[in-house]
């Protein structure tokens, strides 16, 4: 063969090998090396990653924390919830680019986050959440084309977000909440299509609703609380996120009316909007939600009726208006929410009386529609199907006539406010029924008679205030019983007799008021 020839060849060789595939693996025990070395630079960490040793080496693929491949190099780590405290800086990257997992969740980990992690190219899940690493969020994280999941949650992370992480195309779930990350230029931002769960909550993001997400639109859950977020809710929103279930911006500064178009986030399942500046009425239209499952819009400023077109939301479980400026009656239609088991109407300005349709809500257990302005005495139909009822606060209104004795079937009742009414009658034996009950609150009504001996029985009972009433009767001795009480106020009543020495038992008592009775005799300290 001659020498040109022999070129030739080799150089076809050559040329052949270059197009082939590169792709160098580290070695097991260079991997196994890389992993001793970092676990050495730790402060702390657990004694299940004794079994990373040299001497063990054979068993690499067994060792705490690693999984392997079918060619027995390192494919998984997963260092989860091993209470491991140091950094990364000794951690050398380079003798794990194959790996497809990188999970440090829930650790002490500190320090940055190195630019070095960009080269792991074929990670499709990192979890670096629950630690403690600072300062940016290294750009070459917009390296990891292959990811899928990424999780940056509860860190100490801080400026702002880089835009080469929507170079992330093929990322599903993102979360980047409860760090300190602020507000970038979202026009950079590429879309990300494959995005179904979006979290930036708890940041300084600033400004109005991030642009870029109205090219999410396979977006599923998207949660953008406990930020600075002005503005509108632009109506992109409500046309492009049809897919959504989860849409949260509670705690922010966004303004302006809801928009009718709410009805086109039809798979809507949570609607978290409390603690911004909305105004305006809430549209009919929400009654078109029909997978609801949760709504707040408490502490903002809305106004007008509460829609009857609620009724239609079957799946309605926690309902949250308290806090607006709801000035209508309480729609009838509401009892056909027969799924409720919250219903928050307190400190707006409702009126009329409570409507009996309410009963239907069987599964109720925390009512609270104080601080309005309804009227009309209190219906004992009411109390017939709530006999799951934790908590019912109805203070702070107008509601008159007695309090009915089918009170009592609440029976699991832990706390009972019904003050600053003009309730009136006797106090109904039946509350003594109530043996959960912690607080008791029937204050400031026109309520008459003696205390019924049932309610000394309560020995749940932390706080009884019936101060301001008409009362009459003694305290007698059985208030020994009542070995939970933290605080008792009978005062400005008309009660009378000798103070029983029983109330010296009463170790936990901290607060007593007896003032503006006839009481005689005085309270021994045991």
């Amino acid at each position: 063969m001659s020498t040109t020839q022999k070129f030739s060849l080799l150089f076809h060789f050559l040329l052949l090998f270059s197009l082939l595939p590169l792709q160098i693996n580290s070695s097991p025990r260079t991997q196994a090396e890389a992993l001793i070395k970092w676990r050495s630079s730790l402060s702390s960490s657990p004694p299940s990653l004794n079994s990373w040793s040299l001497a063990n080496l054979k068993n690499l693929c067994n060792w705490t924390a690693i999984s392997c491949d079918t060619t027995g190099t390192i494919s998984k780590i997963n260092l989860s919830n091993l209470n491991i405290t140091g950094t990364l800086t000794q951690f050398n990257f380079s003798s794990f680019e194959n790996i497809t997992t990188f999970d440090l969740q829930n650790n002490n980990i500190e320090g940055m986050i190195p630019s070095a992690i960009g080269s792991l190219s074929k990670l499709a899940y990192l979890d670096l959440s629950s630690n403690y690493f600072a300062d940016n969020i290294p750009v070459e994280i917009g390296r990891l084309t292959e990811l899928q999941f990424l999780s940056l949650f509860n860190n100490n992370l801080n400026g702002t977000v880089p835009y080469q992480i929507s170079n992330l195309q093929k990322v599903w779930y993102l979360d980047l909440g409860a760090n300190f990350l602020e507000t970038p230029d979202w026009s950079k931002f590429s879309s990300m299509p494959s995005l179904m769960h979006l979290s930036l909550f708890l940041n300084e993001l600033t400004l109005g609703f991030p642009d870029f997400i109205s090219n999410c639109q396979n977006l599923t859950f998207l949660d953008l609380s406990l930020n600075k977020l002005t503005g509108n809710i632009p109506d992109w929103a409500y046309t492009n996120l049809g897919k959504i279930e989860y849409f949260n911006l509670t705690d922010n500064l966004f303004q302006g009316p809801l928009s009718l178009n709410i009805s086109k986030l039809s798979n809507l399942k949570h609607l978290h909007l409390p603690n911004n500046k909305f105004s305006g009425q809430i549209p009919e239209s929400i009654g078109l939600l029909s997978s609801l499952e949760i709504m707040e819009l408490y502490n903002n400023s809305l106004v007008g009726s509460i829609p009857s077109s609620l009724g239609q939301l079957r799946n309605l479980e926690v309902l949250d208006l308290r806090m607006n400026a709801l000035n209508s009656t309480i729609p009838a239609e509401l009892g056909l929410c027969t799924n409720l088991t919250y219903l928050a109407l307190a400190s707006n300005q409702l009126s009329g009386e409570l409507p009996v349709s309410l009963s239907n809500m069987s599964k109720m257990v925390n009512l609270g529609i104080s601080d309005n302005f309804l009227t009309g005495e209190i219906s004992p139909y009411l109390f017939t199907n709530w006999t799951e009822m934790l908590s019912l606060q109805l203070q702070n209104n107008l509601l008159s006539g007695n309090i009915p004795s089918e009170i009592g079937q609440l029976t699991n009742l832990n706390l009972l406010f019904l003050y600053n009414n003009t309730l009136s009658g006797l106090i109904p034996h039946e509350i003594g029924n109530l043996n959960y009950l912690q607080s008791l609150d029937l204050s400031g009504n026109q309520l008459l008679g003696p205390i019924p001996l049932t309610l000394w029985n309560l020995t749940n009972l932390q706080t009884m205030n019936l101060f301001s009433n008409n009362i009459s009767g003694i305290i007698p001795p059985d208030i020994g019983n009542m070995t939970s009480l933290i605080t008792l106020d009978l005062s400005n009543n008309q009660m009378h007799g000798e103070l029983p020495d029983t109330i010296s038992h009463l170790s936990s008592l901290e607060s007593i008021n007896l003032f503006t009775n006839n009481f005689s005799g005085s309270i021994q300290s045991d």
